[in-house]
């Protein structure tokens, strides 16, 4: 153990002289000012005879930081990805500056990528790939290729997506140095415990070692592609899986626009409001009816394709709802659509959500204070995200229970409106929503729904594929705990959290007798 932590106070040296000499201490002190403590600390990290780069200088804030962040790898990636969702440790200034992160860095090799293949896929599959082009998009845990593939006698254009070489163990041993550090600063700065740093970075330990098995997103894109097969002009790619494993995954190519290109939309003469209007449909279709939804819709995730249809792409991060939540998100929003307050109310008690003992009126009444203003504003202004967001945090008052994957659907919700309106600035969220909430409330009132669930729930195990249930449920309990930003005492996680502190515990009192005994042996001699 004793090595292990010195091996991670060494990489810990290396990571700090990164931060030091880059530009992220100045432009944080702008938001946050950080202890005078540490203030010096990376002062003496950053001595260096070499020039810093003032090429930044001329940036704004914003792009230096992100910047700074991209230059230093992986790592730093995430955790900036994962800083901009947490407002209440960085504050809602820095948060909003790290909310256009990009997740880019220079792509590897293509005889790397291809070594790869053949060690995960095997030599016979490797050698039905053909035409494997060179990276066409490198992101920070895994890159794209375009190839095609032979499948049953028909050849298909395929996208390859390979892990980064060495990525896992350059990451773990980062993030766990950066674990140690958010340690030494919650022991030695007592103002910093309540932040719970350690879990933090533990959390995105937990959801990146996820992202870094494709398997998961593969079994993810299975499931999502079953629930919306049906779905008229929504189109999830198909997994190959003779051509996936832990470090590749291969579906089909997506020939089409991105949806951030809205002038080439409309040249291609593709009805950009109808597509908003689709894009919330879809959205809320997905989260309601299936309680399993693309928990990352941001516009470089949807594409359409020549025939017009909404593809999304990277599974990576996806939301799941359970039979109350869904009852319950559908009656809420349909409640506000309808502006009856007391009907919203009856729902949260019925479910539970509140205590039995919550005045009814009391409970309408400050449910109203929520709904009334919202309506007040221009139509095109609403937002069923924010008043998620606000429902929760009037709710709170009720000592309503918190329900994770509802924070990250309502997070999920802001995303998608925003595409729609970038779009269509005129989109009506509430027109848009109020045909699926009804359609669906009526289905679920319906005597043949019953058996319909029974089947539904026997077809669930196909959806996720035989091999990879573990994988699934490990997924959902993590994306959770990243909803919610903290991790139940009763799971597995808790645990090996607790064993990560023990060992640092441990090691810091170990390292502090050895100080000691080292003064004390120097006062003796000198």
């Amino acid at each position: 153990m004793e090595n292990l932590m010195i091996k991670k106070l060494i990489i810990l040296f290396k990571l700090g002289r990164k931060v030091a000499r880059s530009d992220i201490l100045n432009i944080i002190s702008k938001f946050k000012k950080p202890p005078i403590a540490i203030k010096i600390l990376f002062k003496i990290l950053s001595f260096s005879f070499s020039q810093k780069d003032r090429s930044l200088i001329i940036q704004n804030e914003g792009e230096r930081l992100s910047n700074s962040l991209e230059s230093m790898g992986t790592t730093f990636i995430k955790l900036g990805q994962f800083l901009a969702t947490r407002p209440d440790i960085i504050g809602e200034g820095l948060s909003k500056k790290l909310e256009n992160l990009q997740d880019k860095l220079p792509p590897f090799p293509l005889e790397e990528a291809k070594k790869i293949i053949k060690e995960d896929l095997g030599k016979e599959s490797y050698d039905s790939i053909i035409n494997l082009s060179e990276p066409v998009a490198a992101a920070s845990i895994a890159q794209v290729h375009k190839a095609q593939i032979n499948d049953n006698g028909t050849i298909k254009d395929v996208a390859i997506k390979i892990l980064r070489p060495n990525i896992k163990k350059i990451f773990n041993d980062e993030i766990d140095a950066m674990m140690l550090f958010a340690f030494l600063i919650e022991s030695f700065i007592k103002k910093t415990k309540r932040l719970k740093l350690v879990e933090v970075v533990f959390l995105l330990k937990e959801i990146t070692n996820l992202e870094m098995d494709l398997r998961f997103e593969a079994a993810a894109a299975n499931e999502y592609a079953e629930n919306t097969k049906n779905d008229i002009g929504f189109k999830v790619p198909k997994i190959y899986w003779n051509f996936t494993s832990e470090n590749v995954m291969t579906l089909d190519w997506i020939e089409g626009i991105s949806i951030r290109e809205t002038e080439q939309l409309k040249e291609r003469n593709f009805n950009t409001e109808k597509i908003a209007e689709d894009i919330i449909q879809n959205f809320l279709r997905h989260a309601v009816r299936d309680g399993f939804f693309h928990a990352d819709m941001h516009q470089g995730n949807i594409f359409i394709d020549n025939d017009g249809h909404i593809v999304p792409i990277d599974f990576g991060i996806m939301g799941r709802l359970d039979k109350l939540s869904k009852r319950f998100l559908a009656e809420i929003l349909f409640g506000f659509i309808q502006r009856d307050y007391k009907k919203v109310a009856e729902v949260h008690l019925i479910a539970g959500l509140v205590p039995k003992n919550v005045p009814i009126d009391d409970l309408a009444q400050a449910l109203r204070s929520i709904g009334e203003p919202i309506f007040g504003q221009a139509v095109k202004d609403i937002s069923g995200g924010k008043l998620l967001k606000q429902l929760f945090d009037v709710t709170e008052k009720f000592n309503m229970q918190t329900q994770p994957q509802l924070l990250m659907l309502q997070k999920t919700m802001v995303v998608v409106e925003g595409v729609a309106r970038k779009l269509n600035p005129e989109t009506n969220i509430w027109t848009t929503s109020k045909p699926i909430l009804e359609s669906w409330l009526k289905e679920t009132k319906d005597p043949m729904t019953k058996i319909n669930e029974t089947l539904q729930n026997t077809s669930e195990v196909i959806k996720r594929l035989p091999e990879f249930p573990e994988i699934m449920d490990k997924a959902n309990q993590a994306l959770t705990y990243l909803a919610s930003g903290q991790i139940p005492q009763a799971s597995n996680t808790y645990t090996a959290l607790n064993t990560q502190k023990s060992e640092m515990i441990a090691f810091r009192n170990q390292s502090i007798i050895g100080i000691l005994i080292l003064v004390i042996f120097g006062l003796l001699i000198f």
